[in-house]
């Protein structure tokens, strides 16, 4: 019988996606495990395999067709034997065809010139103008179509109020309207929720980063090294080893109970043109630096690119997020739901600091711990930060 391959849920949060490409065009075997078509969801792209052995008979959602939501059908697969006549009503839907891209264009059209203004008594005008009406879409009822105070008068009365971009377009702003991408919505909901429904509390040190310095151009001049080490990669380390030291903050809230993880699973901020994506470094306590290090540049990588797989962005224990690199000196970060604790690291800059009674030059980084106080005490986010700081400081604990 004909089997519906259906749009799947990839993860937890996916609610609808979209085909970006098929492997296999109709007519071709199709066998269990293959990779048949690659979807965006709203983290990535993803590969997914065929569960079935077959033909694939219609494809029902043409790659770059706007998306569906889950469980609903994509394509038809023949067992082996059928023939596409007899795929009945299912071929008849055809598949969805690809809309024409869209250009980035204003979603209000751009201010008119005085000589093409929109035809409207000066009375309309101004009423319009109060009641923050554009004149430009409503239809007149005068003379060839003149906008009169009816018009306007109809236009309020029915509700009829102007969106942002209407208001921009009166105070002669231009823009270009970028429509929100899946990505972008989840990250807007899930970033609302965590700070709505989290009880935040926020914890902040200063790690002296002089030795890590020291260390890490030592590791990096090694002849053949085949790793690069940067600020970061001694961070993921500490924080997971810290955490091993700490495990009450390798924690999650659930409404039953907190749940304390046996492993740091590493969650590392990853900035990409549709938005920010967490990829995983797992069981980071068990990792050295240069196994830390070549993997989360393979993470990151293809972060950018859209191609990891769910595995390696949902989940995660603690989270790290760093904008030292572009000169933050220090910042809070949202939480990560169900995760406890997130870890936000500044930049690395020379400060004058006091040791032994005298001033001194000492590089630092300042780091904000942000934590779900029904999961986290502050006692346990401080003893945290405690441990973190002292592996920091003192970077030969941490194996290459």
């Amino acid at each position: 019988m004909t089997i519906e391959i259906l749009m799947p849920a990839l993860s937890p949060t996916m609610t609808e996606g979209s085909v970006v490409s098929w492997r296999k065009k109709e007519g071709d075997l199709v066998r269990a495990g293959e990779i048949i078509v690659e979807i965006e969801t709203d983290k990535a792209v993803v590969e997914v395999e065929a569960l079935n052995d077959g033909t694939l008979g219609k494809i029902l959602l043409a790659a770059g067709s706007p998306p569906i939501p889950v469980n609903r059908p994509i394509a038809l697969l023949l067992e082996h034997g059928e023939s596409a006549t007899e795929l009945g009503a299912g071929a008849a839907l055809g598949p969805v065809e690809a809309p024409a891209a869209p250009g980035l264009a204003p979603a209000i059209p751009a201010p008119l010139s005085g000589e093409a203004r929109p035809f409207a008594s000066p009375l309309a005008r101004r009423l319009a103008a109060q009641g923050g009406l554009d004149l430009r879409q409503l239809e007149g009822s005068g003379p060839k179509g003149r906008v009169v105070k009816a018009d306007v008068d109809a236009a309020l009365a029915g509700g009829r109020r102007p969106g942002v971009g209407e208001y921009l377009t009166k105070l002669g702003m231009d823009y270009v309207a970028v429509p929100n991408s899946g990505m972008r919505k989840t990250i807007a909901r899930r970033l609302t929720e965590s700070k709505q429904t989290v009880p935040h509390f926020y914890l902040g040190i200063d790690c002296r980063l002089d030795a890590l310095l020291g260390l890490r151009a030592e590791f990096n001049a090694r002849p053949g090294a085949h790793y690069r080490l940067s600020i970061n990669d001694f961070a993921i380390a500490a924080a997971a080893l810290a955490l091993k030291r700490v495990p009450q903050a390798n924690a999650a809230w659930t409404e039953d109970a907190v749940l304390m993880f046996e492993h740091a699973d590493i969650s590392v901020a990853v900035a990409t043109l549709g938005g920010l994506i967490t990829p995983i470094v797992k069981q980071a306590e068990a990792k050295g630096l240069a196994q830390l290090s070549n993997e989360m540049k393979d993470l990151a990588s293809r972060a950018r690119e859209g191609r990891l797989q769910p595995e390696e962005f949902l989940g995660g224990s603690f989270s790290i997020s760093n904008l030292g690199m572009y000169g933050v000196r220090e910042f809070a970060a949202i939480i990560n739901p169900p995760q406890a604790c997130i870890l936000a690291l500044g930049a690395a800059e020379q400060r004058a600091v006091v040791k032994d009674g005298a001033l001194a030059a000492a590089t630092l980084m300042s780091c904000t711990l942000s934590v779900d106080h029904r999961a986290v005490d502050g006692a346990t986010g401080a003893r945290f930060l405690e441990a973190f700081r002292e592996l920091i400081e003192d970077p030969s604990t941490l194996r290459l």
